[in-house]
């Protein structure tokens, strides 16, 4: 599926800054069998002093920005057109639960998509008791691992409600299960920390969610603003998998992957140090249209 993606966010300082330094995730990269970048550009206003493009450990763009003169407000524009490939869902052939601890410790691998960086506890994901009971009672190690991660996914879904208002992009995964409610990060990380406790390696998946659903299918959550969901390694043969327990359902073609990490800190589209004081007002805006649909074809 081919998509053309516009993305705007908008930062509106009570008072001007001084010395702001900007680190931005926002731009997708080519992911061999999953989707092929065709066009993309970041625009920042003010245009500023210094900018660099880079990647990361985990092989996210990043675009890193400077201003030395101070300024009252920031706008970042995307415009992105982006293919998603179709990933065609075969057999599982995936370990028992008991065994994938097992199958980890096999691999020599330290590269960025080694599950070694996503089994034990990140800054974003401390170890939650709570989280850890109600996945080990919603999965047994009977299981195969790609079975636990769908089983999880759906009982979070159940169990949990998505609420826009109900957190902030501070809230940690105890206080957001213990309330049952939250937003797309919410659910991805209580999902990652409900997974590495039973032994499965988990991380965390930013990107965009198709804006318009097919005809006849229901709205997505969390479909306007950038998305988050669920990355899971099911063993050496199926590698990683992606599930969203926020709309209940495997990331496909309705998805694309902007950056991934171990949790939130890893991939947050944009981050940063400034002096100023008092607060500021963020607008967003996100539309991902499929092209067919824009020409009127589908």
């Amino acid at each position: 599926m081919l998509y053309d993606i516009t993305l705007a966010i908008d930062y509106d300082y009570a008072a001007t800054s001084d010395r702001s330094r900007t680190l931005m995730r926002l731009l997708p990269c080519d992911l061999p069998g999953e989707q092929r970048v065709i066009a993309r550009r970041l625009g920042i206003l003010p245009r500023p002093d210094e900018r660099r493009e880079g990647e990361d450990f985990f092989g996210n763009a990043t675009t890193a920005a400077v201003w030395h003169q101070p300024i009252s407000n920031l706008r970042l524009t995307l415009a992105l057109r982006v293919e998603r490939l179709a990933r065609i869902e075969g057999a599982d052939l995936s370990p028992l639960l008991a065994e994938l601890p097992g199958a980890v410790a096999d691999l020599a691998d330290l590269g960025p998509a080694s599950p070694h960086h996503f089994t034990g506890a990140s800054a974003r994901v401390p170890a939650v008791p709570a989280i850890a009971a109600f996945a080990r009672k919603v999965v047994s190690p009977g299981m195969t691992a790609r079975q636990a991660i769908e089983v999880l996914g759906r009982a979070l879904h159940k169990a949990m409600r998505f609420d826009s208002a109900a957190t902030s992009v501070e809230t940690g995964p105890e206080e957001a299960f213990a309330q049952k409610s939250g937003v797309c990060q919410d659910f991805a990380h209580v999902m990652i920390a409900g997974l590495r406790a039973v032994g499965i390696p988990a991380g965390y998946v930013s990107g965009f969610l198709r804006t318009l659903p097919p005809p006849g299918q229901p709205r997505l959550e969390g479909a306007d603003a950038m998305h988050a969901w669920v990355r899971a390694w099911a063993g050496p043969v199926m590698g990683w998998i992606e599930f969203d327990p926020t709309n209940n359902q495997h990331a496909g073609e309705d998805y694309v992957v902007v950056a991934r990490g171990r949790d939130y800190g890893d991939v947050a589209p944009v981050m940063g140090a400034m002096r100023t004081a008092g607060g500021q007002e963020t607008r967003h805006a996100v539309d991902m249209i499929p092209v067919l649909e824009k020409s009127g074809a589908a």
